[in-house]
């Protein structure tokens, strides 16, 4: 009897013993800000042709993927306009130039950035602003059916904007009435508000004095009703409670969908000690230390935007306190502002931000903004992918939004050319979890290497004469909507004719 074929088999059972499973892939959140208020990081100006918008908006999305980032914060209500179809809130001037004028041809740039951006496994979050109703800069008159026209009673002048009073119950059922209706028909990743709660203080150009918040009319109201908090706790309330309903309005249209929040860097001075700036908690009115205990947001985003040299804002020092308020475990993902490069600050600065983020253990980093990587301002793009994001991450996951993940792939393996070639593909399980991203680790002597790629690429070919060694193992498997990874689906390059081994040991 021949052994030969059976101490083949041994020593390849033996040798993928010893090597073992590939190493998990990295969990970081890495994103950037696209801003179109004032055309800051998209559309270039207003008005151009749907063509050109799009491959804008395209070449940011590639340059996202290109620098192994995993997400973008897509900036589609500026002023209570918007950068998408919809019923509820007229087309935003920066897009076509004036306020109320659908594209022509028509199309939805949310719609387009979803499919973009899942097409090349990044994640997109829609980043509304809630209150703020009309930009200093805006060019156009307001449309009909924008708010200040519709319902001026809502509204508050304050300085050079017009805002929407969140202390009227009506103004803030209507903003949880647009993100319900955004979050129900668009296949978001992520509904994302920054720092405008009521608005960062302006000042008289007659005496310099800080000008008045005039919300007497609601605050009347509600005194009117028996309300017996005073003016300022009041105005906390309002933010506090819209904060918590717009969590539990995102949720409930879709669980699985992430509410991330982007406060002022600093909740109040001395938090912690010989921390100074801006009080948010007494002038912007946002208890955001209490939102953060309270689990009420998937992702806090602070916004860390100085250098590491300030020692009155100190970056590590922030993010070790805003990490200390995090009891209920959400993800910690401070804002870096990557386009305050310039005389005063170099990009190696933005790189050690990155590095004390990730000795603090915090979730990823979030970049302000697209240009500043999309223009490699002062160098800092090239210099994240030579060191710090040579390879790519997945996001975070999100288990307390669900615990499903995607049943394995079915794999199916083809050698060709005396095994100069190597063509496998996958289908992904029609029911169940949907996967949103999808792992390739191939493996070739001891060495892995991962691609992440979106659901859509259910193909990878290997050819020895093109440069590509043939791998010794291969494994695949999926990623679902709340980062939760499936069981893999499994080959190993027997030692005569090929064979697979679908649904192989997994929970990535």
């Amino acid at each position: 009897m021949n052994r030969l074929p059976h101490l083949l088999l041994l020593l390849a059972v033996h040798a993928f013993l010893a090597v073992g499973a590939p190493e998990p892939v990295p969990r970081e959140f890495r994103g950037m800000w696209i801003a179109t208020v004032g055309n800051i990081d998209w559309p270039s100006k207003p008005g151009l042709p749907a063509a050109q918008q799009q491959a804008e908006l395209r070449a940011l999305l590639e340059g996202a993927k290109k620098l192994n980032l995993n997400a973008v914060v897509f900036q589609v209500r500026t002023a209570a306009d918007v950068l998408y179809e919809s019923k509820l809130e007229p087309w935003s001037e920066y897009l076509t130039g004036r306020m109320g004028q659908a594209p022509a041809p028509r199309w939805d740039p949310l719609k387009f950035a979803c499919d973009e951006a899942h097409a090349r496994g990044l994640e997109l979050h829609a980043w509304v602003n809630p209150f703020r109703a009309r930009y200093h800069g805006a060019k156009s008159p307001a449309a009909a059916n924008h708010v200040s026209r519709a319902h001026p009673e809502w509204t508050v002048y304050y300085g050079r904007y017009l805002w929407m009073d969140p202390g009227n119950a009506e103004a803030r059922a209507h903003t949880l009435k647009v993100v319900a209706d955004l979050v129900s028909r668009y296949d978001l990743d992520g509904l994302h508000i920054d720092d405008y709660f009521y608005p960062y203080p302006e000042y008289s150009a007659v005496d310099g004095t800080m000008l008045v918040f005039d919300d007497h009319a609601s605050f009347g109201r509600y005194q009117q009703r028996g309300g017996r908090l005073a003016g300022e706790d009041w105005r906390r309330d309002n933010v506090n409670q819209f904060v918590k309903k717009l969590s539990e309005t995102v949720h409930a249209e879709k669980p699985w969908v992430k509410f991330g929040v982007s406060p002022f860097g600093i909740w109040r001075p001395n938090n912690p000690p010989g921390i100074q700036g801006l009080d948010q908690f007494a002038v912007l009115f946002a208890d955001a230390r209490l939102w953060l205990n309270e689990g009420w947001a998937d992702y806090f985003a602070p916004q860390l935007y100085w250098p590491m040299s300030r020692r009155e804002q100190s970056f590590p020092a922030l993010l070790r306190w805003w990490q200390g308020q995090n009891v209920r475990d959400r993800l910690m993902i401070p804002g870096l502002s990557s386009a305050s490069i310039g005389k005063d600050r170099q990009a190696v600065d933005i790189a050690n931000q990155v590095r004390s983020a990730r000795d603090l253990k915090a979730d990823g980093v979030l970049f302000w903004n697209a240009s500043s990587l999309r223009n490699n301002k002062g160098g800092v793009a090239s210099g994240l992918t030579v060191e710090l994001f040579r390879q790519a991450a997945l996001t975070p996951p999100t288990p307390w939004l669900g615990t499903n993940a995607p049943a394995p792939p079915v794999l199916s393996v083809e050698q060709s050319d005396g095994g100069a070639k190597l063509a496998v593909s996958w289908s992904l399980p029609a029911d169940g979890e949907p996967a949103r991203t999808v792992v390739v680790q191939t493996r070739i002597a001891r060495q892995w290497q991962t691609e992440i790629l979106s659901p859509g690429q259910v193909t990878r070919q290997f050819d020895v004469r093109r440069g590509q060694a043939i791998p010794d193992e291969l494994w695949v498997y999926g990623i679902g909507r709340t980062g939760m990874a499936g069981d893999a689906a499994t080959w190993t390059k027997p030692v005569a004719g090929p064979a697979a081994r679908p649904g192989g040991p997994g929970g990535r």
